[in-house]
């Protein structure tokens, strides 16, 4: 307890402490005035093809040392990042301008091709300094707006014009000692550790904004011939970013060059990704989520009232029959009471149904546990690629969950017998995993045969095998060991020899399913816009805190609308509720599918190409049923515990 103790402690002062501690891979490097300071380069990215390249596809200068790329994490790689040093080069706090970078050799064919092609489907260079991506400011009817990365080039009038001088803008902080005694210090132990005023500090500055302009310019080919990398350029370049001046043409060589200046900033370290949080359409509208979040717990609670008075007065009704009355009027009783010797019957395909089961928890627990990390802001867009690498480790983790979920539900339906867990356990271990592999395999050649670096690379390919086979399967069979190991769930009523025959249904009942997915679907439809812009239009997703209230009021909502069609079922003597009641849920992954649809229509207009339009239904497919594991996951567990408590309850003879 005393340990549990200092680690609540140690948390509470990290996030008290609002400049004097910052999160793990993301703390402040100080650097001395003159201190050189290196550019790097990102994949090449647009919004209409969805696919990246790598900067160095595109006749681009290449530093002198040779191109290397940066440490990536798994969550990186996943998402096409490729990061690369770039030739340029900065010192701290010395404004440089005219320096000449490289001279390209004559562009052949096939380049001046494929830069034309890049310019036609608006590529952007995403550059990097100090972990911050490069932003630009353009002004559209009197509004400033705010882009990352800049356009390879633009067309006008049939005639193609390259940006190959680019104008950077960096701002810097004085740097900040941390103040140690204030994070570390309690009581008088604060006196105890020292600040280090004592020893002589070398001033130095954080960068705090790194903004470009980029410009076509017309070089004389001729003034370069004899100049190197990094050298003054002889003429004066006036960069207007309102007009262009240098065509590409086929056999001509591109110059390029760039200018910097250093400009001190009141933004403090911590507030430096303010910026890119203030993206132009990603403002998220608080009303429009906070009006549909209150309609739906309303109409939720509304629901859950009506059913719970129901229930009560059917039970009330049912328990008040003496045993003569009751024997009498078991000929006109109706509803979920007759069905009372068939509710626990096995479903169809039980095996099936305790796998999806099992993969549905481990999806929703890694999404809850991801969700809430990133909200405490251990995942900030700062860190790159850290949550797709914490997605992969929690799903990984939680294949405990899984392996005993599973396990313990085949148990529960064999009436104890634990005869074929392990079967079971392996599939629950492979069934979501491998319908995921082989959607993101077919996605992977499509990436493959167009050379992006969204493509996986193979070495990445046997990583994730081995992740899943050497941690995942093995976690979900000790899962799977202990839920075959646990006590099966009684029933609190045995199943006739003989199935009840199920009366004629007025409307068929998997319409009621499909349509209970429409209640779901309204909490979270405004928010799923801000997601599928985070990963379709580039802009950054910040508010994680919104969206763990979406996804606990998401779960709460999928448990009311199963455990109230699994009523409606068997008031009409409908008894085969258990995949009824996975999919009553579930099937808000369908709405989402065609809101997925939709968004690639209105939305994505601009999308160019199969190949493109492949990709985004592949990985929304992906993305969605997910959902429908996780939602219809929530769904059945609510309506098992129903029907269990519900008939629990009842007097029986």
């Amino acid at each position: 307890m005393g340990n549990f103790g200092i680690w609540v402690l140690t948390i509470c002062l990290i996030f008290q402490s609002g400049y004097g501690f910052y999160l793990p891979g993301s703390y402040p490097l100080k650097h001395v005035v003159g201190n050189s300071l290196s550019v790097k380069v990102n994949s090449l990215t647009s919004i209409d093809t969805e696919m990246p390249f790598s900067y160095y596809s595109l006749p681009f200068c290449k530093p002198l040392e040779g191109v290397k790329d940066s440490a990536e994490n798994l969550g990186e790689l996943l998402m096409g990042d490729r990061i690369e040093n770039s030739p340029y080069k900065f010192k701290m706090y010395t404004n440089e301008s005219e320096i000449f970078l490289c001279q390209t050799g004559k562009l052949s064919s096939d380049d001046f091709k494929l830069l034309t092609k890049r310019i036609d489907e608006m590529y952007q260079v995403n550059l990097i300094l100090d972990n911050l991506p490069a932003i630009r400011y353009t002004m559209k009817e009197g509004f400033m707006l705010r882009w990352t990365g800049y356009p390879v080039g633009v067309k006008i009038q049939d005639v193609y014009y390259v940006f190959n001088h680019l104008k950077f803008k960096v701002l810097v902080h004085k740097y900040e000692e941390p103040d140690v005694a204030r994070v570390m210090g309690i009581g008088d132990g604060a006196e105890a550790i020292p600040m280090g005023k004592t020893r002589f500090e070398v001033p130095g500055y954080t960068v705090v904004g790194f903004e470009v302009v980029p410009c076509s310019v017309m070089h004389d080919s001729n003034l370069v011939k004899n100049l190197k990398m990094y050298e003054k350029y002889p003429s004066p370049i006036k960069c207007e970013p309102t007009t262009v001046s240098k065509p590409i043409k086929e056999g001509e060589p591109i110059v390029f060059t760039y200018e910097v200046t250093f400009e001190e900033s009141d933004i403090k370290w911590p507030s430096r990704w303010d910026a890119y949080l203030k993206m132009e359409g990603a403002k998220v509208h608080w009303f429009s989520i906070l009006n549909s979040l209150m309609v739906i717990t309303f109409l939720a609670g509304i629901v859950l009232v009506i059913f719970l008075r129901t229930v009560r007065r059917d039970l009330t009704r049912y328990e008040e029959l003496d045993k003569e009355a009751q024997a009498m009027a078991n000929e006109e009783l109706s509803g979920w009471k007759l069905v009372v010797g068939d509710v626990f019957r096995a479903p169809s395909n039980p095996a099936l149904l305790c796998i999806m089961v099992g993969d549905g928890v481990q999806i929703l627990g890694m999404a809850i546990v991801t969700i809430l990390f990133a909200a405490l802001g251990f995942m900030s867009p700062a860190s790159r690629g850290t949550l797709i690498t914490g997605m992969l480790f929690f799903y990984m983790i939680l294949g405990i969950a899984a392996g005993y979920v599973a396990v313990r539900l085949w148990r529960t339906i064999s009436f104890g017998d634990p005869k074929g867990w392990i079967s079971v356990a392996w599939k629950a271990a492979c069934f979501f995993p491998g319908i995921a592999f082989s959607i993101l395999t077919v996605l992977n050649f499509l990436l493959w045969g167009s050379h992006s670096t969204g493509a996986i690379p193979f070495s990445l390919f046997v990583i994730l095998l081995l992740l899943w086979f050497c941690i995942s399967v093995p976690l979900t069979l000790i899962g799977g060991y202990f839920g075959a190991k646990a006590p099966h769930i009684e029933y609190p009523v045995r199943a006739n020899q003989i199935p009840r025959e199920i009366p004629a249904q007025r409307y068929p009942s998997w319409l009621l399913v499909l349509g209970a997915g429409t209640l779901p679907f309204g909490t979270l439809f405004i928010e799923l816009f801000f997601i599928m812009s985070s990963i379709w239009m580039g802009r950054v997703y910040y508010v994680f805190g919104f969206l763990f209230i979406v996804l606990i009021l998401l779960v709460v909502v999928c448990a009311e609308v199963s455990l109230v069609l699994t009523y409606m079922h068997l008031c009409v003597e409908d008894w085969k509720w258990w995949w009824k009641s996975f999919f009553a849920s579930g099937s808000v992954a369908i709405y989402i599918f065609l809101y997925s649809v939709n968004y690639l229509i209105l939305d994505l207009k601009s999308l160019s190409g199969p190949v493109s339009a492949t990709l985004y239904l592949g990985y929304s497919l992906f993305m969605v049923l997910a959902i429908m594991f996780a939602t219809g996951t929530v769904g059945f567990l609510s309506s098992f515990w129903f029907v269990h408590y519900l008939f629990s309850s009842v007097k029986l003879d």
